[in-house]
Order: structure tokens, then C-alpha cells, then sequence
């Protein structure tokens, strides 16, 4: 056993300061197991986030010696405690109190990206026909349990604040998943330039390194996106057949 000690950001919206606590940690104990220590022994009020306790449902994303992580997965073993250890709740989004952040914004985003949309279907028994390489390609992207921490690592988000214009690492995987559906025939392509904000990432890959699922955001995600929407409004080739091939206007209506 071990007594370390974890500075907490204490307080809301409107007044925020940093408490030490103690906590007696042992073997295997991660950060959620120390500041549930702390809240029964000398803070019963701190507000703190959590459920599954497996890694699994994304509820106690907060960010740990300034890196956004699961608490429930941060091994107290792989820090250092030489120093305090500072626990503070997600910076992208608006605190509610201590280590809970109001993260409602993001499942507003999700509502307005296009739901799937599938084609016909390919025999008369209502089923489809489709490569498995096809198939396989989206699945990475189902593993997401929405904790948000690529969200709150991303700069556009935690530093320029333009979540009016940009929908942020995690529902570019949304929408990549949707895209890159085999079955699947609407067309997100615009939303993404004009409205999505894609243009606004410059692939710092910073939301894969903290991805706990361990999906590979930036390569297999939002790169693949940026090269639909290049190739849908930036192709010089694509450009000049729209212009020779575009219908002219008659006299009368020109």
C-alpha cells in the first residue's frame, strides 16, 4: 500500500478550484478506484461520472495529468506519484460540477448527420449481395463507445471552440461508417464541407492516440472522408468534364 495524493477540480461553471485528497492505493487499483476512496472517506459530494467499470460504456472520460482518459482504465501503476495526480473533467465541453462535463452537444450533432439510407434490394427475397471486404471495412468504426475523449483532445474543439462548425473526430467516424456502408446510397459528401467543418482538421492524429477502442480515427476515418470530399469538389479532371459536359442554356432562358 501506497498513500498518494490526487489534486480534483472542485466547483462548476461559474468557480472552479483544485482540492488535494489522499487516497491508500494498492496493486491493480486504477483512478476510479482512488476518488471513489476519496468520496467515501473525505469528499461525499464530488461529483464524479461512472458506470460500467469495464471500459465499455465511455461514462468517466476526464482527463488525467492533462491526457484525456477513462478513469476506470488508468492504472494507478502507470503514473507517476511522485507528484500529485491532477484529475480535471473534459475541457471541450461546459462543466456541470467537479468531473462531470454537459456533453448533450454531441448527441445533438449526431441528429443532424444524415441517417442510413439503403438501396434496393438485390434478390427477390428482400437480402443483398455484397463483398465481405466491403462489408468488413465499417465494423473498426462500430467499436466506438462514445466517451468523447477524441472529442475533447481535438483542437478545433478544446482550443478554438467551433462546435457550431465542426462536428468533431468521433461523428467523422459516424459518418464514415454510414459512408462507407456497401448498402448504403445518401450522400453526406456536402454536409461534410459546408456544414461538418472537415477542412477544419489538420490530421494531428491526436484523436486516434487517445481512442481507448483503439481505432484508428485519423488514417482509416477521416482521411478517407477528406479524399471523397476533394475528390467530389476540388477534382480538376471531374471539374473540367462538368464543364464540357454540362447542358447550355438555351438562348431563351440565358
Amino acid at each position: 500500500m501506497a498513500t498518494v495524493t490526487f489534486r480534483v477540480s472542485r466547483g462548476d461553471a461559474t468557480k472552479t478550484e483544485f482540492k488535494d485528497y489522499t487516497a491508500e492505493t494498492g496493486e491493480g487499483m486504477v483512478v476510479l478506484d482512488a476518488l471513489h476512496q476519496i468520496q467515501a472517506t473525505q469528499a461525499p459530494d464530488l461529483a464524479c461520472r461512472w458506470n460500467c467499470k469495464a471500459g465499455k460504456c465511455g461514462s468517466c472520460s476526464a482527463e488525467i495529468n492533462g491526457v484525456p482518459k477513462l478513469m476506470c482504465m488508468t492504472r494507478l501503476d502507470d503514473l507517476p506519484t511522485d507528484a500529485p495526480i491532477i484529475v480535471e473533467p473534459m475541457q471541450a465541453f461546459p462543466k456541470v460540477k467537479d468531473l462531470v462535463t454537459d456533453v448533450s452537444w454531441n448527441y445533438e450533432v449526431k441528429k443532424k448527420i444524415k441517417k442510413f439510407k439503403p438501396r434496393k434490394p438485390d434478390n427477390a427475397d428482400g437480402t443483398w449481395k455484397m463483398m465481405q471486404e466491403d462489408a468488413d471495412r465499417p465494423q473498426e468504426f462500430r467499436k466506438c463507445i462514445e466517451c468523447f475523449l477524441c472529442q475533447d483532445v481535438c483542437h478545433v474543439l478544446r482550443d478554438h471552440h467551433k462546435h457550431d462548425e465542426f462536428i468533431g473526430p468521433r461523428f467523422f467516424v459516424y459518418t464514415a461508417a454510414l459512408e462507407m456502408n456497401p448498402l448504403d446510397t445518401e450522400d453526406r459528401i456536402s454536409d461534410l464541407k459546408n456544414r461538418d467543418g472537415i477542412g477544419y482538421c489538420n490530421i494531428t492524429k491526436c484523436c486516434t492516440k487517445v481512442c481507448p477502442e483503439h481505432i484508428t480515427i485519423t488514417d482509416n476515418a477521416i482521411i478517407p472522408l477528406k479524399e471523397r470530399v476533394v475528390d467530389e469538389f476540388y477534382d480538376p479532371v471531374l471539374k473540367l468534364i462538368q464543364l464540357v459536359f454540362r447542358p447550355r442554356k438555351k438562348e431563351s432562358e440565358a
